[in-house]
């Protein structure tokens, strides 16, 4: 038997899925299916879903970049070899 989430529930859920966090986490966090929310997000964004999990995506990537090109630079400015 479904029961029916609170708009607020939802609204907090789909908030934190477009601050990055994961879709698999939150659904088994507040125990529904991940299949629900990524129905909702489509619902709600008018737009494919897969372009907030694309942006997500690339915006962890690019931050691990970052870090890298930060600890190569470091790592050449002392004379080390990586």
């Amino acid at each position: 038997m479904f029961s029916k989430i609170p708009k607020e529930k939802k609204e907090e859920i789909l908030a934190k899925v477009k601050a990055g966090e994961k879709v698999a986490t939150l659904a088994s966090q507040y125990g529904i299916s991940d299949r629900t929310i990524y129905f909702w997000l489509r619902l709600d964004t008018k737009e494919e879903v897969i372009s907030i999990l694309k942006y997500n995506k690339l915006k962890r990537e690019c931050e691990e970049l970052k870090r890298l090109v930060g600890e190569l630079t470091l790592n050449m400015s002392l004379g080390k070899k990586s």
